[in-house]
């Protein structure tokens, strides 16, 4: 998901005040320190964006190569990547705040959530708003290579594509988010790790979301697209519960929640993106062009 700040939910209880008053003095002057040196480096800023768009990237040559018969031309996937990064994410962040927006408002709501999760925000945030708005969000790319689409696997490819442009942008998101707060080397940890996990995942829920979309658009029927779509926001917010598992339950079962939610994340994140891969490997020649 998206790096977006947070609805409001109960109060909470405040830390103690020489942790308070730490963190106030340290934040700032290490947020301050990371910026002045994005700035006084170029080259650090270009290696943020080239080691979060580089993964991605590869990850497309590799899902496009596992076609045998008619692969999709190069300069359509790169149109579908582009648009998943710069218009699929620009959507999504507006309606995601205008979503949380609406939603911090339903005070029930936070109270049943609170009773039983320690955090809220991060069921309301992770579990519902990102899965069904980015899946949405994302399809504006698959929808870049809808005069290319001839079988309904070519919307596995542009689905990819959009997923995987959309995880790029959200890499450097994030990757940004951990250099101001934590310094270069942890941002590019993050980054590489979300490239093995995100990314994956992106790109196999969007692919089938955009099988969908080709269904719908080579037969003509709406009720097509509507079950993949929700396959894939029930893709996005398992991957999102499972990233999510060490917050949630780390005072019920300390750090073994925190490996236990990392090694979930990339097994799901492979696993979705192998089956993607293998309906790509099981197409016939009779129908592909």
């Amino acid at each position: 998901m998206l790096a977006l700040p947070g609805p409001r939910g109960p109060p909470r209880r405040r830390p103690r005040e020489a942790e308070d008053g730490d963190r106030a003095h340290r934040g700032p002057l290490r947020a301050a320190g990371s910026m002045a040196s994005l700035f006084d480096s170029p080259d650090l800023l270009v290696a943020l964006v080239g080691s979060s768009f580089i993964l991605p990237i590869v990850f497309l040559i590799w899902i496009r190569n596992t076609e045998r018969w008619g692969r999709e031309p190069w300069w359509a996937l790169l149109k579908s990547f582009s648009w998943g990064a710069v218009f699929s994410v620009i959507v999504a962040v507006v309606v995601s705040l205008i979503f949380l927006g609406i939603l911090q408002e339903i005070v029930p709501l936070y109270v049943f959530l609170a009773e039983r999760f320690a955090n809220p925000e991060t069921i309301v945030g992770v579990l519902i708003v990102a899965p069904l708005v980015e899946e949405a969000a994302k399809a504006i790319g698959v929808m870049a290579g809808r005069r290319h689409t001839e079988v309904r696997t070519d919307g596995l490819l542009y689905g990819a594509a959009s997923g995987l442009g959309f995880s790029a942008t959200e890499n450097l998101f994030y990757g940004l988010a951990t250099l101001l707060a934590y310094g270069a080397s942890a941002s590019f940890v993050v980054i590489l790790f979300r490239s093995f996990s995100s990314s994956l995942l992106h790109a196999s829920s969007t692919a089938a979301t955009g099988y969908g979309l080709a269904g719908r658009w080579l037969t003509g029927l709406s009720s097509a697209f509507l079950p993949y779509y929700l396959l894939a926001v029930l893709m996005h917010a398992t991957f999102n519960f499972l990233a999510s598992f060490g917050e949630l339950y780390s005072d019920r079962w300390g750090e073994t929640s925190y490996l236990f939610g990392f090694v979930a994340t990339v097994a799901f994140a492979v696993i979705a993106v192998t089956v993607v891969r293998y309906k790509l490997a099981s197409q016939r020649p009779a129908a592909a062009r």
